[in-house]
């Protein structure tokens, strides 16, 4: 039983993930390795002066949410259902199963997962997104324990903006988990006090 799944390994998904398993919540990404951005030249992600390609912004991503310690799953999640009032099951194409308290849903621009799960679309506002997650301000949908983050979501493509929603949807999940805003800073070490005579 995990306390999170994540359905989608691209920025939005990976920066959750790298969160939720920082706070140390069991996290599991499952991904079918077809998001747009796997087809993407990105020339506006901060941090990447000289840009990035789309397929290392993915496989980085992925990397950092495993060192943080979530567990990387390679599949398309074809069902999401709701056991009793506590706990979800995910589905996978290959007939894999994955049990999880939450879920977070980082489907880019595909809503079907969502819909046949019974979780409340609506017209999206990105061009050519068709389809999103009607999700409250803190990413939650209508089903207690679904979240969504990213495209899906509502928000804009841009990768930067994609990666930034799944942080906040994360930290909003860990928030109401823990009973109190979670906050995950690191600082830098002080350098050394030079010795005095």
């Amino acid at each position: 039983m995990y306390d999170v799944a994540i359905v989608g390994g691209g920025p939005a998904g990976a920066s959750a993930a790298t969160f939720t398993a920082r706070a140390g919540l069991q996290t599991v990404v499952i991904d079918a390795d077809a998001g747009m951005t796997r087809r993407a030249l990105i020339n506006n992600h901060l941090g990447f002066p000289e840009g990035v390609n789309g397929p290392d912004l993915v496989d980085n991503g992925k990397l950092q949410a495993a060192r943080a310690g979530a567990e990387i799953v390679d599949g398309k999640v074809v069902g999401l259902q709701k056991r009793g009032d506590e706990d979800f099951v995910l589905q996978t194409e290959d007939g894999k199963s994955f049990e999880a308290k939450q879920v977070i849903l980082t489907l880019g621009a595909n809503a079907e997962l969502a819909r046949t799960a019974g979780i409340r679309t609506k017209e999206g506002t990105e061009p050519r997104i068709r389809e999103i997650v009607d999700v409250d301000p803190q990413g939650r949908s209508n089903v207690s324990g679904v979240w969504a983050a990213g495209t899906i979501a509502g928000a804009s493509v841009h990768t930067i903006i994609t990666a930034g929603d799944g942080a906040r949807v994360a930290i909003n999940l860990i928030s109401s988990t823990k009973g109190e805003r979670h906050v995950d800073h690191d600082a830098m070490p002080r350098p050394a006090e030079a010795p005095t005579a």
